[in-house]
């Protein structure tokens, strides 16, 4: 089973990146975007055979633990179903 992780900085952050892209985007003339924040999307592949709550724990413990860093960022787990 395919898993995403989505994180990205909290609202309360500052987020220089996104900054920066949407400065570039306003010199390149999309003038009509008045935000960007920049976040990271993590792919994992999990086994199966587990009970859905069992792959959920397993994906939250591994985002809170090294994938994303809590106390600055939130996360999203989102299932995106069999492995191709």
């Amino acid at each position: 089973m395919k898993v995403a992780v989505k994180i990205r900085l909290k609202k309360s952050i500052l987020d220089p990146q996104g900054k920066a892209v949407h400065h570039a985007l306003q010199n390149l003339g999309f003038d009509g975007i008045n935000d960007v924040r920049v976040g990271k999307l993590i792919e994992l592949e999990v086994p199966d055979d587990g009970t859905p709550e069992t792959i959920h724990n397993m994906v939250e413990e591994a985002s809170r633990k090294l994938l994303a860093n809590t106390v600055i960022e939130d996360f999203e787990i989102e299932y995106l179903g069999e492995k191709a």
